[in-house]
């Protein structure tokens, strides 16, 4: 018999389908029925309406039916189960709100609305949302319960606020996505720090699952009052965690200790990011599997890879889409990646296609020498081709350009760029290195392909090459990978000078001042790339918006 001095408390790291109010209460119904015996189920952020919502919130009928689930799930509560707490929006007074609720005895016994609200990044919850005041604590059973809402435990405003009202216990809402080492960040560089400045433990709660860009590790945690870890959720998965809480002699609360679960180490973590990203994406939006260019190189084998590990080797058709410049090396590695990957692997020559355009566009070239147009003709050529077949059986055209590629432009619009997802755009090539030596050597914990290696060695260790003229290599036209990727990561996430970059590395100047040039006149290519999932702190997409035309250069 729970009293009033313990408490049984369920963490509910789970996904969230964004839009889809029913399946999101069925869901927390069925949490809720697996765990009677509990006081309290507490739930991710917007867990009703899913986060993050974007302008879907801007509609009406999605406020009024929100409100209607959440009078429904109160209602619910009269049958004397556990209490639960779910995150939604009101509309009051003509402001919109993100909000926690929490339900118990058949009716909502407390609102608390988000304070801080982020508008950074991949943010933009101050165009959406009016601040809350800072929130009062909740007396409940008790216990003065306070609830901090995501940002609101990122600065110290609110839990301060709260510790001074005589809260006990925090509990902490969330749908903070992933960014690669984002996991640690939390634990020790924010919210430790909430517990050190009030005294109080605090449980941390995020979700799960894929949003178009966005991919959510969960990642959650129990901290005690003194700091220390009593509870680590598995990342990436669903884990619905018992927790005990009892009110000591003192009148502070102590929880106790349980599993502190392994959290992926890099860059496994990267790349169970790509496959749960790929997997929400292509399943929610009712796609029976992908279909991709597998050329022999390294970014399309990673791709095949993961989509096999995301939707299981049967739902991934690879394609070799073979010009006269291809090499017998690339149709072996090919083969021999389709092979151990699992997949069906078709071979489509570009050849009479390319012949057909070199005669329809002859009167047009004639006085011209063949340049980087014919080249492009052939990959956009490709890029028909795997539309066709798209088309026709309905797979989505998966995409395989790097983020090093996309960076600097060397990518066809309308070509090797064209499709509906791409899981490499924000992984530089040296990642995509890492990411392919990790997954030939390891097989990923969710994976549903479970085979190991997944491609042949030669394909990392061969140089990289676009194949679309006699003998090219990637390093006819920019620097080395590990030089590159180098300027980029200090031009796009450090937003540094040509000068900067030179002064660290001892590049030339010129030559980083040729890759700035080429990142900033790529834009209106990287504006038209289909999405791909957030990895670093600046992706292309949600955080980094520049104009297509601008004048600027730093050298």
């Amino acid at each position: 018999m729970t009293t009033a001095d313990t408490l049984t408390i369920i963490f509910a790291q789970m996904t969230q389908n964004i839009g889809h109010l029913a399946a999101n209460a069925d869901a927390m119904r069925q949490v809720r029925a697996a765990h009677q015996d509990a006081d309290l189920i507490v739930y991710p952020e917007l867990q009703l309406i899913g986060y993050p919502p974007e302008d879907l919130v801007q509609k009406p009928a999605l406020i009024e039916r929100a409100a209607q689930y959440m009078a429904e799930l109160a209602a619910e509560t009269a049958d004397g189960g556990p209490a639960m707490l779910v995150g939604s929006v009101e509309r009051v007074d003509g402001k919109l709100y993100n909000m926690v609720a929490l339900l118990d005895g058949g009716k909502v016994v407390a609102v608390r609305r988000k304070h801080e609200l982020p508008n950074y990044g991949t943010f933009d919850e101050k165009r959406l949302f009016a601040a809350g005041p800072l929130p009062d604590v909740v007396e409940w059973r008790g216990v003065k319960l306070g609830l901090p809402i995501c940002e609101d435990g990122w600065f110290p405003d609110v839990c301060g606020h709260l510790k001074a009202q005589g809260a006990e216990i925090l509990l902490s809402v969330n749908g903070s996505p992933f960014e690669i080492e984002k996991d640690d960040r939390r634990l020790t560089d924010v919210f430790a720090r909430r517990v050190a400045e009030t005294g109080l433990p605090l449980a941390f709660l995020n979700r799960i699952g894929g949003q178009d860009e966005l991919v959510f590790d969960g990642c959650s945690f129990v901290l005690s009052a003194k700091g220390e870890l009593r509870h680590r959720l598995v990342d990436w998965d669903h884990e619905e965690r018992v927790t005990r809480w009892t009110k000591q002699a003192d009148g502070s609360w102590d929880v106790d200790a349980g599993v502190i679960a392994e959290w992926e180490a890099h860059p496994s973590d990267i790349y169970h990011a790509m496959v749960v990203a790929l997997r929400d994406y292509v399943e929610r939006n009712g796609f029976p599997g992908v279909v991709l260019g597998l050329s022999g190189g390294i970014d399309s084998a990673i791709c095949a890879a993961v989509a096999a590990d995301a939707l299981g080797p049967d739902k991934v058709w690879c394609v070799m889409l073979p010009s006269q410049y291809t090499s017998d090396e690339s149709l072996d590695d090919a083969r021999g990646c389709a092979e151990m990957i699992g997949c069906r692997l078709d071979t489509i020559s570009i050849a009479p296609a390319a012949a057909a355009f070199d005669q329809m566009l002859a009167p047009s070239f004639a006085g011209r020498a063949v340049d980087s147009t014919e080249e492009n003709i052939q990959s956009r050529i490709r890029g028909v081709t795997l539309m066709g077949l798209s088309n026709k059986f309905g797979p989505m055209l998966m995409t395989t350009g790097n983020k090093s590629e996309l960076s600097v432009g060397y990518a066809t619009i309308y070509g090797d760029m064209a499709g509906g997802y791409n899981p490499l755009k924000d992984a530089y090539k040296t990642t995509v290195f890492a990411l392919s030596r990790w997954r030939n050597s390891h097989v990923p914990r969710l994976s549903r392909n479970q085979v190991a290696p997944v491609m042949p060695v030669n394909i990392i260790d061969k140089p990289p090459s676009a194949e679309l003229r006699p003998d090219q290599r990637d390093d006819d036209s920019l620097p080395p990978y590990d030089d590159l990727d180098r300027m980029l990561h200090m031009l796009v996430e450090e937003e540094a000078s040509v000068d900067d970059v030179v002064a660290r590395y001892g590049f030339d100047r010129g030559s980083v001042a040729r890759i700035e040039r080429l990142l900033a006149i790529a834009e209106y290519k990287r504006r038209q790339a289909p999405p791909g999932v957030k990895l670093s702190t600046r992706n292309f997409g949600r955080d980094r918006r520049y104009p297509i035309t601008h004048g600027f250069r730093t050298a």
